[in-house]
């Protein structure tokens, strides 16, 4: 790793165990004594929680396609300018749950609103701003589905009312930005062991 700060996100469908395996690496890479932060989207701060909570509460199932592509661009202006970027500047690694791709793949193609478009949306968000190196861990939609619905202790959010075919799509769109940036996004088997999981995937930070 180099002495300026890096930024790499962490991708996948519901149930891929990003949140997991990306706090398994953080508490690695911390007790290495890498300057390293975790945060996630939406969220990792006050606003974008707040709008977290907007966008992912289950009764706001009016909320439009369009409507919920500009609140996730919100948020993520809000958290970069707050507090990925001045980690950066100061030399931190920070891991992110979730950023751009997430919204290419869920309200761009998932929702149909074209991922050209949504891309377009957040680039006036981001900036130049894009991750360092993203890690997409892949599943089968129907076995992350199947994870969710054992894991008693995960939040049930307006996501998981979707039906199968909506995660299929997004499944099938991560697979089109995997071809689309191969210099950026890394692929990692999500159905091995979980230990192999992190393996991988620390291998893949630790060349950054």
């Amino acid at each position: 790793m180099t002495g300026k700060g890096v930024f790499i996100t962490f991708e996948g469908c519901e149930g891929a165990g990003k949140t997991t395996v990306l706090e398994r690496v953080f508490n690695s890479l911390d007790a290495d004594g890498y300057k390293v932060m975790k945060t996630r989207e939406p969220g990792g701060i006050d606003i974008a929680e707040k709008i977290r909570s907007l966008i992912l509460d289950p009764e706001h199932t009016m909320m439009e396609h369009r409507t919920e592509a500009l609140l996730y661009a919100a948020a993520r202006r809000q958290h970069l300018v707050e507090k990925v970027i001045p980690a950066l500047e100061e030399g931190y690694i920070v891991l992110c749950d979730r950023f751009i791709d997430s919204s290419l793949a869920y309200q761009g193609a998932a929702r149909g609103i074209g991922i050209e478009e949504v891309l377009s949306i957040n680039e006036f968000a981001i900036g130049t701003h894009f991750p360092d190196a993203t890690i997409y861990l892949d599943i089968a939609p129907d076995k992350g589905l199947s994870r969710i619905r054992e894991d008693k202790k995960r939040e049930f959010n307006r996501l998981d009312q979707e039906a199968v075919d909506f995660h299929k799509e997004v499944h099938h769109a991560y697979h089109r930005l995997l071809e689309r940036f191969p210099d950026r996004i890394h692929r990692i088997e999500a159905e091995t062991s979980l230990e192999n999981v992190i393996h991988e995937t620390k291998s893949h930070v630790c060349r950054f």
